[in-house]
C-alpha cells in the first residue's frame, strides 16, 4: 500500500505518544482516521493538532472511547467506525494502543500485572478480531501490530523487574509471526507487520499511571510509592528520608525524562512505522536503539541478561532505563 489517500485507518491509543503521531502523519497523507483511547480529553487534543496541521477538506477524523482489553467495547468501537464513517471496509489497522505497570510478580498486585498484559496483547487480540471482517472486504489492506524491543528482550535492566509488559509484547511478536501465514493462506490481500520500538519519546509512563489508578491524573498508589523507594534507593538515593509527595515528585520526574530525552520521538516513530508499511515489511525495528539490541540480543543471547551486557549496552547507546 503505497499511497494511503481516501484510505480509512484505525488507530488505537490515539490519544498520544506514538498514536497521536500516526493520526497526524495519516491525516497529512489524506487518510480517513478513526481512533480510539480512554481519555476523550487526550484525542480531542490530536484532533485540535490535525486541525492545526491542516485538516483537508471532507477528511473523516473521528474519535471513539474504548478500552481496547475489552471485546464488547472493542465491537462498540466498530460499530461506530462504519456508522460514522459510512463505511464496510478499513484499509489499515494499527494496534497501537499500550501501558507498562505490573512488573513484578512480588511488589506489585495480580489486577496491575493483568491490566497491563490485557491492554498490550489483549488489545492487539480484540483489535485484529473486530476489525479483520471489514478488511477483508477492502481491495487491500494492513495490519500495524506494536510490540517493542521488550518483544525480543525482555528486560529494561538488572535492577528493575519488568514481567507484564514483557511478556505481552513477546506475544504481540510470535502472533504477528504467525499471523503472516494465516492472512496468506485465507486472505492474501492482507498484510501485517510487527513494529518494535526502543526508546521512544512518549509519555507511557504518565499514561500507564492514569490507567492503573482509575483515570486520575497525577495520582500514584501505594505500591507504586513502595517500588519507587526501591528504584531510588538503588540509584543511591536516601529514599527513606523523603516524603510521599517527594517520592511521587520524583517518579514524575522519571516519566518526563523518559519523555523529553528519548532518542527517537514520537513523530519520527511514527514515519518509519509508515514507511515500513509502504515498503511492505513484517519487521519493523524503530530507532537505532533498537537495531542495536535486536543484534546484540541475537549475537549473545546467552548473556543477553547478564549485568555487564545492559552497562556495555548503557555506555554505547546512552540507555538509562534500568
Amino acid at each position: 500500500m503505497k499511497d494511503f489517500a481516501g484510505r480509512i485507518a484505525v488507530v488505537t491509543g490515539g490519544g498520544t505518544g506514538m498514536g497521536r503521531e500516526l493520526v497526524r502523519q495519516l491525516v497529512a497523507e489524506g487518510c480517513h482516521v478513526a481512533m480510539c483511547d480512554v481519555a476523550s480529553d487526550t484525542m480531542a487534543e490530536t484532533i485540535a493538532l490535525c486541525q492545526a496541521d491542516g485538516l483537508p477538506q471532507g477528511l473523516r477524523v473521528t474519535a471513539h472511547i474504548a478500552d481496547v482489553s475489552d471485546e464488547a467495547q472493542m465491537q462498540r468501537f466498530r460499530d461506530e467506525v462504519a456508522a460514522q464513517h459510512q463505511t464496510e471496509v478499513v484499509h489499515l489497522l494499527f494496534n497501537n494502543a499500550g501501558v507498562g505497570g505490573g512488573g513484578s510478580l512480588f511488589t506489585n498486585s495480580r489486577a496491575q500485572w493483568e491490566r497491563t498484559f490485557n491492554i498490550c496483547w489483549g488489545g492487539v487480540y480484540f483489535g485484529v478480531l473486530t476489525f479483520l471482517p471489514m478488511m477483508q472486504k477492502a481491495d487491500e489492506a494492513h495490519i500495524v501490530n506494536t510490540s517493542s524491543v521488550n518483544g525480543f528482550w525482555a528486560s529494561i535492566g538488572p535492577e528493575t523487574s519488568h514481567t507484564a509488559y514483557s511478556a505481552a509484547k513477546f506475544a504481540v511478536k510470535g502472533f504477528t509471526e504467525a499471523l503472516m501465514t494465516d492472512l496468506r493462506l485465507n486472505a492474501p490481500h492482507i498484510k501485517c507487520s510487527v513494529v518494535m520500538p526502543g526508546h521512544i519519546g512518549t509519555s507511557i509512563i504518565m499514561n500507564s499511571r492514569r490507567v492503573h489508578n482509575g483515570g486520575e491524573e497525577g495520582s500514584i498508589s501505594a505500591a507504586e510509592l513502595k517500588n519507587l523507594r526501591a528504584r531510588l534507593a538503588r540509584n543511591g538515593i536516601n529514599a527513606d528520608a523523603m516524603s510521599d509527595e517527594q517520592v511521587a515528585a520524583a517518579g514524575a520526574a522519571i516519566a518526563q525524562m523518559f519523555r523529553d530525552n528519548a532518542p527517537t520521538t514520537a513523530a519520527q516513530a511514527a514515519k518509519i512505522m509508515l514507511d515500513g508499511v509502504k515498503d511492505e515489511r513484517w519487521r519493523i525495528l524503530v530507532g537505532h536503539d533498537a537495531e542495536e539490541l535486536d543484534r546484540r540480543v541475537r549475537a549473545d543471547p546467552e548473556n543477553a541478561y547478564t549485568r555487564e551486557f545492559h552497562q556495555k549496552f548503557n555506555e554505547d547507546i546512552g540507555w538509562r532505563l534500568g
